[in-house]
């Protein structure tokens, strides 16, 4: 149903840096880049995540109360991922274990501050 989702950042560079690093854990990479944007994906039908500065060149700024959720398929792979992150410089939202029955995850934000959630279900 999504197609994809479009995160601010202030530093392109820095963000392609660690989205690359990143969702390269999970088999995407840039699918797309333009001068002020990069989109990562597996492939162009599935959803996509893109990083762009603000179009009405305003400072970019994280939306409290939103989350990007990245279904990775595995407990292991929640939890590489995890550690991928705060390696490359996030921070810490809630360590690797169970949210409930059938829900395993962990939470970090990026160097822009965006929250996103590593997960698996059953």
């Amino acid at each position: 149903m999504v197609g994809y989702t479009t995160l601010g950042t202030n530093d392109l560079p820095r963000a392609t840096a660690f989205f690359d690093a990143l969702l390269g854990e999970i088999g995407a990479k840039q699918i797309m880049k333009g001068d002020r944007m990069v989109m990562y994906g597996k492939d162009m039908g599935a959803g996509m995540l893109a990083i762009c500065t603000p179009f009405d060149k305003e400072k970019a700024t994280p939306g409290n109360g939103v989350m990007i959720a990245l279904n990775v398929g595995t407990q292991e792979a929640v939890e590489k991922l995890h550690a991928k992150a705060l390696a490359l410089g996030a921070t810490c939202e809630g360590k690797p274990g169970p949210r409930g029955p059938g829900f395993y995850g962990a939470y970090f934000r990026d160097l822009d501050g965006n929250k996103f959630c590593g997960f698996k279900m059953g």
